[in-house]
């Protein structure tokens, strides 16, 4: 709520507790247990910043705050809490709220590139090591050197192995490129794909001017990122919000101190984004938190505990607000302790014990004065929000989705010319016959051929989507093919060696792409067929297995007739072992 153009939050013994918007884009820091009325505060945070006209973005984590949309209900709940506050003129109201979802279900899709998103954040979204998060860094380098254009996933498989097929020539120039390390990064990804990342990366990226909107009253916009399916996925949702964060600081042009702040920035469940995040990325996070000030965004954590925010970001978060803490154990009573002591003391009360006596909807509040100088801790009640509280129906999200007037701006996923297209048809002009595309397995890529097109030429067609005509376009790509070997009348092609384990295989395959060194281009190449073991092999086999075992055969017979005296026996003896040889065939 508003008051003298101050957002008025809540009510103390000494009076009403009041935040300058000047001062909002010093950040702040919202914090208590669960269950002790954070998310009532931000909501009505969200509606005094909106009122002023300045846009808000929050992520909407328990799916309650799509409330913000429609007027809330006075019961005898909000008129107790109204007395309490000393609030004499209430007028329950609705706000402007776009809906966002980065699945497109609740809300209009949220998009980026991977080029957009840059190895950093998306080597944190993969959980790779530090070697893997190289060679991903690597393999970026690699593509914007060499003018390949990443825009979803199929373009990082694509570009991922290239770069490991062509290993050996980027070594010495880039850094080593492990096979490992790329299968790897392959696996991480597909793991992604399965997380629905896949819809997170592509065309149309999100345009953050699209946030920056006031309505026919001059409210600014509310947007409201559905992240209930999010939040269960917690390294995409940490970056998900960075990502955001940092696209507003590279954006936004300098603005400095102003009456107003340009946008104020809520990140809900915040201890996500610094539990086990790399030292690199904590530098850039504080780094943003810092300078971000400059373009006139506010940015507001929300989290139960605020020891789960880095003491180095922690200091720069000026407005600050304290629901109760539960202190059950001896390390949440000495977290307790450390909060009190950075809080500006009140003679009032004792500021550590207040911090576990606080009911659910009040808090300590401190923010800074005109001359930026943190205020006196007040114990306060916090204003009930005029907005409705809790979820909206199925049948008000889809309504508000529809009359958007971005719904036919985001709805449509389009792909254009990439890296993915550009690798795939690089492939197939070098020689190789049929419509090719690139396969991914274990970061390796090979050529798999669809379909014989002709004996002097072969065409692979791609569909690309034309930013000229607004139209889906097919592109043709035509190459000639690899001569066929020449045979004269009185010369057979030599038959190429085939390993004794081999039996039967098919018919001779078209050619395929060899790395030639020398020239250090893919160099089609006709691979002979392999056909059933060679006859000549088989038969100088048999034969040596016929001499050994007419060799036992003979020596059976000698040693068989030296052991026989003469007469009948010895007739016999020949007899028997004579049968023995003939059943083995041998003469």
């Amino acid at each position: 709520m508003l008051l003298d153009n101050q957002v008025w939050l809540g009510t103390s013994q000494e009076g009403r507790v009041t935040m300058l918007p000047q001062m909002a884009n010093r950040h702040g820091l919202i914090s208590g247990a669960t269950g002790t009325g954070k998310t009532v505060t931000l909501q009505v945070m969200a509606e005094a910043f909106s009122q002023m006209g300045v846009p808000v973005f929050m992520a909407d984590v328990k799916g309650d705050l799509a409330g913000l949309v429609k007027p809330g209900e006075i019961n005898d709940k909000i008129r107790e809490r109204l007395e309490l506050c000393g609030v004499e003129h209430f007028t329950p109201q609705g706000n402007p709220v776009t809906l966002w979802d980065v699945y497109g279900t609740s809300g209009h899709p949220v998009r980026t590139t991977v080029s957009e998103m840059g190895p950093l954040l998306l080597a944190r979204m993969l959980q790779l090591n530090d070697t893997q998060a190289g060679v991903l860094s690597i393999v970026f380098r690699i593509a914007d050197d060499e003018g390949f254009l990443l825009t979803d996933l199929k373009d990082l498989r694509a570009m991922l192995a290239y770069c490991g097929d062509k290993a050996g020539d980027y070594t010495l120039r880039y850094g080593n490129i492990s096979k490992a390390s790329v299968g790897a990064i392959q696996r991480a990804v597909g793991v992604l794909e399965d997380q629905g990342g896949d819809q997170f990366f592509g065309e149309p990226a999100l345009d953050i001017a699209d946030w920056f909107v006031r309505d026919e009253e001059g409210r600014g916009m509310i947007n409201i990122l559905a992240a209930d399916k999010l939040f269960l996925r917690p390294y995409m949702y940490s970056v998900f919000m960075l990502w955001m964060l940092g696209e507003l600081y590279e954006l936004l042009p300098e603005q400095g101190d102003s009456e107003l702040p340009r946008m104020v920035f809520f990140f809900d469940e915040a201890h996500l984004l610094f539990e086990d995040c790399p030292r690199e990325l904590l530098n850039k996070v504080e780094l943003t938190i810092r300078l971000i000030r400059s373009k006139g965004v506010g940015v507001f954590f929300i989290t139960q505990n605020p020891a789960d925010v880095p003491s180095t970001v922690l200091g720069q978060l000026a407005a600050r607000v304290q629901h109760a803490l539960r202190a059950f154990t001896p390390q949440e009573q000495k977290v307790i302790k450390t909060v009190a002591q950075t809080f500006r003391t009140n003679p009032a009360f004792d500021m550590e014990q207040a911090i576990t006596e606080l009911k659910t909807g009040e808090a300590l509040l401190s923010f800074l004065d005109e001359k930026g100088a943190p205020g006196i801790t007040q114990r306060a009640v916090i204003l009930p929000p005029q907005s409705a509280i809790g979820a909206i129906s199925g049948t008000l999200r889809q309504n508000i989705i529809d009359t958007s007037e971005l719904k036919d701006k985001y709805d449509q996923m389009f792909d254009r010319e990439s890296a993915y297209e550009m690798l795939a048809a690089k492939y197939a002009s070098q020689g190789v016959t049929g419509t090719a595309r690139v396969i991914l397995e274990e970061g390796q890529g090979l050529v798999e051929e669809v379909a014989q097109t002709g004996t002097e030429s072969f065409k692979t067609t791609f569909t690309v989507f034309d930013p000229a005509t607004g139209q889906y376009v097919q592109r043709q790509v035509e190459a000639p093919m690899a001569p066929e070997p020449v045979v004269t009348p009185h010369q057979e092609a030599a038959p190429a060696p085939v390993p004794q384990s081999v039996r039967k295989v098919e018919q001779a395959p078209p050619p395929v792409l060899v790395y030639n060194p020398q020239t250090g281009q893919y160099e089609p190449q006709q691979v002979a067929a392999v056909r059933e073991a060679a006859p000549v092999k088989v038969e100088k086999e048999a034969k040596k297995t016929t001499r050994t075992v007419k060799t036992i055969g003979e020596k059976m017979l000698d040693n068989f007739t030296r052991s026989t005296a003469s007469g009948a026996g010895y007739t016999m003896g020949r007899t028997l072992s004579r049968g023995i040889l003939d059943i083995l065939g041998i003469k």
